[in-house]
Protein backbone atom coordinates (compact mmCIF):
# COMPACT_ATOMS: atom_id res chain seq x y z
CA UNK A 1 0.00 0.00 0.00
CA UNK A 2 1.21 3.69 -0.69
CA UNK A 3 1.02 6.54 1.42
CA UNK A 4 -0.82 9.26 0.64
CA UNK A 5 0.28 12.02 0.15
CA UNK A 6 -1.68 15.99 -0.21
CA UNK A 7 -1.21 16.19 -3.64
CA UNK A 8 -2.62 13.16 -4.73
CA UNK A 9 -5.57 12.75 -1.79
CA UNK A 10 -9.40 13.24 -2.81
CA UNK A 11 -12.19 13.57 -0.95
CA UNK A 12 -14.00 10.36 -1.15
CA UNK A 13 -11.11 8.37 -1.35
CA UNK A 14 -11.77 4.84 0.95
CA UNK A 15 -9.02 3.73 3.33
CA UNK A 16 -7.96 -0.28 2.99
CA UNK A 17 -10.33 -2.27 5.56
CA UNK A 18 -9.03 -4.21 8.12
CA UNK A 19 -11.03 -7.40 9.18
CA UNK A 20 -11.57 -8.42 12.66
CA UNK A 21 -12.88 -12.32 14.36
CA UNK A 22 -12.52 -11.34 17.72
CA UNK A 23 -12.57 -14.69 19.78
CA UNK A 24 -12.56 -14.99 23.46
CA UNK A 25 -8.74 -15.52 24.00
CA UNK A 26 -8.30 -11.91 22.36
CA UNK A 27 -10.95 -10.48 24.63
CA UNK A 28 -9.53 -12.05 27.78
CA UNK A 29 -5.93 -10.75 26.89
CA UNK A 30 -7.41 -7.37 25.76
CA UNK A 31 -8.81 -6.53 29.06
CA UNK A 32 -6.30 -7.97 31.37
CA UNK A 33 -4.18 -5.19 29.81
CA UNK A 34 -7.09 -2.25 30.48
CA UNK A 35 -7.60 -4.53 34.16
CA UNK A 36 -11.14 -4.40 32.92
CA UNK A 37 -12.63 -7.17 35.22
CA UNK A 38 -16.32 -6.92 33.92
CA UNK A 39 -17.26 -10.57 33.16
CA UNK A 40 -19.35 -9.62 29.65
CA UNK A 41 -16.12 -9.85 28.10
CA UNK A 42 -14.50 -12.70 29.22
CA UNK A 43 -16.90 -15.05 30.74
CA UNK A 44 -19.17 -16.81 28.13
CA UNK A 45 -21.76 -18.66 30.84
CA UNK A 46 -21.93 -15.19 32.68
CA UNK A 47 -22.15 -12.95 29.61
CA UNK A 48 -24.83 -15.53 28.43
CA UNK A 49 -26.41 -16.99 31.23
CA UNK A 50 -26.66 -14.00 33.36
CA UNK A 51 -26.53 -10.64 31.54
CA UNK A 52 -28.70 -12.56 28.56
CA UNK A 53 -26.49 -11.63 25.69
CA UNK A 54 -25.83 -14.49 22.51
CA UNK A 55 -22.19 -14.00 23.59
CA UNK A 56 -19.16 -12.34 24.67
CA UNK A 57 -18.97 -8.59 23.89
CA UNK A 58 -16.25 -6.86 22.54
CA UNK A 59 -15.17 -3.91 24.74
CA UNK A 60 -15.90 -0.90 23.12
CA UNK A 61 -11.81 0.87 24.08
CA UNK A 62 -10.98 -2.02 21.14
CA UNK A 63 -13.27 -1.40 18.48
CA UNK A 64 -11.89 2.15 18.83
CA UNK A 65 -8.50 0.94 18.96
CA UNK A 66 -9.24 -0.81 15.40
CA UNK A 67 -10.43 2.66 14.00
CA UNK A 68 -6.98 4.40 15.03
CA UNK A 69 -4.98 0.85 13.50
CA UNK A 70 -7.11 0.97 10.66
CA UNK A 71 -5.88 5.05 10.05
CA UNK A 72 -2.10 4.16 11.14
CA UNK A 73 -1.81 1.26 8.93
CA UNK A 74 -3.52 3.71 5.93
CA UNK A 75 -0.96 6.89 6.98
CA UNK A 76 2.02 4.55 7.49
CA UNK A 77 5.27 7.08 7.96
CA UNK A 78 3.41 9.77 5.55
CA UNK A 79 2.64 11.98 8.45
CA UNK A 80 0.51 11.24 12.18
CA UNK A 81 -2.83 10.74 13.58
CA UNK A 82 -3.45 13.90 15.76
CA UNK A 83 -7.29 13.38 16.59
CA UNK A 84 -9.62 10.35 16.80
CA UNK A 85 -12.82 10.21 18.24
CA UNK A 86 -15.45 7.62 17.66
CA UNK A 87 -19.25 6.05 19.26
CA UNK A 88 -20.01 3.24 20.27
CA UNK A 89 -23.57 2.88 19.54
CA UNK A 90 -24.28 -0.98 18.72
CA UNK A 91 -22.48 -4.19 20.41
CA UNK A 92 -20.31 -6.54 18.75
CA UNK A 93 -19.67 -9.74 19.75
CA UNK A 94 -16.69 -12.86 19.92
CA UNK A 95 -17.03 -14.46 17.03
CA UNK A 96 -18.55 -11.62 14.77
CA UNK A 97 -17.07 -10.42 11.22
CA UNK A 98 -15.96 -7.19 11.61
CA UNK A 99 -14.54 -4.38 9.51
CA UNK A 100 -12.60 -0.77 9.91
CA UNK A 101 -12.61 1.24 7.21
CA UNK A 102 -13.05 4.71 6.44
CA UNK A 103 -12.98 7.39 3.83
CA UNK A 104 -11.10 10.89 3.22
CA UNK A 105 -13.79 13.61 4.27
CA UNK A 106 -11.65 16.69 3.97
CA UNK A 107 -8.69 18.13 2.63
CA UNK A 108 -6.97 21.35 4.13
CA UNK A 109 -4.15 22.03 2.58
CA UNK A 110 -2.67 25.25 4.24
CA UNK A 111 -2.96 22.83 7.30
CA UNK A 112 -1.66 19.54 5.81
CA UNK A 113 -4.59 18.00 7.60
CA UNK A 114 -7.15 15.57 6.69
CA UNK A 115 -10.42 14.50 8.13
CA UNK A 116 -11.05 10.68 7.53
CA UNK A 117 -14.78 9.06 8.64
CA UNK A 118 -14.49 5.84 10.18
CA UNK A 119 -16.36 3.09 10.67
CA UNK A 120 -16.70 -0.56 12.47
CA UNK A 121 -19.11 -2.29 9.96
CA UNK A 122 -20.58 -5.76 11.71
CA UNK A 123 -21.48 -8.65 9.24
CA UNK A 124 -25.25 -7.29 8.64
CA UNK A 125 -24.16 -3.92 7.21
CA UNK A 126 -24.59 -2.26 10.75
CA UNK A 127 -21.59 0.82 11.60
CA UNK A 128 -21.33 -0.45 15.36
CA UNK A 129 -18.80 2.31 15.64
CA UNK A 130 -18.75 5.24 13.80
CA UNK A 131 -15.64 7.72 14.06
CA UNK A 132 -13.43 10.47 12.57
CA UNK A 133 -9.81 10.91 12.72
CA UNK A 134 -7.28 13.94 12.05
CA UNK A 135 -4.37 13.34 10.45
CA UNK A 136 -1.39 15.62 9.90
CA UNK A 137 0.74 14.69 6.76
CA UNK A 138 4.23 15.52 6.57
CA UNK A 139 5.77 18.70 4.79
Amino acid sequence: MTAPSLAALRVGDALPERRHSPDSVQLFLYNATLWNAHRIHYDRPYATSTEGYPELLVPGPLMGDWLAQCVDDWLGDAGSLVGLEYSNRQPAFAGEALAAGGAVESIDAESREVTVSLFLRNESGADVTPGKAVVRLAG
